[in-house]
């Protein structure tokens, strides 16, 4: 048993969890801290997909009630009809675009310098959205219509880019489109089931003749922690914004990118380059 790439796994477990949820980047946060831990190879790449199943579990555990609600009301409920019917066509922009170019994506900007600009650009546009009066049209998910869901899943393929972050991309473009703060985050957690899901299927249907069987340890263990990090995340989260806005992310984001620059220009962090 391979202690070293078991600790690997847990760190960026824990990373996937808590970062999932938030509007910071977790992608661009794993290729940063798997670049740091020397585990950014093909293999990395698959492990950090495949981890977070973990995340989206904990999401579905958290909303299993309303999940529960909506599968049973399917062909009956008109609330639920709506509701799968918004989630089908948020997800399908960022799904057909992810087909067409996630290859090229990963070539060119799965790298620790692309990522940083892509968390600095994010936190400038988070604050200048803050700074906007928030009109509300929408208060609750379930009175979303398909245009406010087309909206939502139009803005959501900015987060094919590394850094820019699938929550942060649906929760601010969200608030642009007149929901509340919490119909924002909400559809946002709901939005990533299909995404995530149908990404990790994918890419461990792409690369499975890398993954051996001496490997399963080290995906239960990123898939534990992510999923127990996730669940705090997303319950935090839920709490903070009853209270707060998004500054503080936005502030993260550009602090935390403009190290990562500066380290790269500098020299004092060997970054790897596209």
């Amino acid at each position: 048993m391979d202690w070293l790439l078991l600790t690997k796994a847990l760190i960026l477990g824990i990373v996937e969890g808590l970062t999932e949820f938030l509007p910071i980047s977790s992608t661009g946060h794993l290729i940063l801290v798997g670049d740091l831990l020397d585990f950014n190879d093909e293999k990395g790449k698959v492990f950090a997909i495949v981890i977070q199943l973990g995340a989206i579990l904990a999401v579905c555990w958290e909303y299993r009630a309303k999940i529960g609600e909506v599968v049973a009301g399917i062909g009956s409920s008109a609330d639920a009809n709506r509701f799968v019917l918004n989630l089908f066509i948020a997800f399908l922009p960022a799904a057909i675009l992810g087909l067409l170019f996630i290859k090229t994506i990963k070539q060119y900007l799965f790298h620790p310098v692309p990522v940083a600009l892509a968390l600095v650009i994010g936190g400038v546009l988070i604050l200048w959205a803050e700074r906007r009066k928030h009109v509300v049209d929408v208060e609750r998910v379930e009175d979303m219509d398909w245009k406010h869901a087309l909206k939502v899943g139009l803005v959501q393929c900015l987060a094919l880019i590394p850094g820019t972050s699938r929550s942060g991309a649906t929760i601010i473009g969200g608030l642009f489109f007149g929901l509340s703060r919490k119909a924002a985050t909400e559809f946002s957690f709901f939005l990533a089931i299909p995404i995530m899901f149908a990404a990790t299927f994918y890419d461990v249907y792409k690369h499975h003749e890398i993954l051996q069987f001496d490997d399963i340890g080290m995906f239960v263990v990123g898939f534990v922690a992510s999923f127990i990090s996730a669940l705090l995340a997303v319950r935090g989260l839920l709490r903070f914004i009853s209270h707060h806005d998004f500054t503080v992310f936005a502030w993260y984001r550009i602090v935390f990118g403009l190290i990562v620059l500066a380290t790269a220009y500098s020299g004092v962090v060997q970054w790897s380059a596209a």
